[in-house]
């Protein structure tokens, strides 16, 4: 991964509706990150936009 994993440790990812998930983007804060999926509009029924914090734990359900 290198040193950008460090940098920007959120991650914005798209789950479908039957489980794959994406990864959209790596950001610097999690404000940035909840920026961008804020700009997917609400949530459909077949996907999920969440922010999570690069290497598991932290997640967020967003629109």
């Amino acid at each position: 991964m290198g040193d950008s994993g460090a940098a920007r440790p959120w991650v914005v990812v798209r789950e479908d509706g039957n489980g794959n998930r994406y990864r959209v983007g790596r950001y610097a804060t999690r404000a940035e990150a909840e920026s961008v999926v804020s700009r997917f509009g609400p949530a459909g029924q077949r996907q999920i936009y969440r922010v999570e914090r690069a290497g598991g734990g932290d997640a967020a359900n967003s629109a």
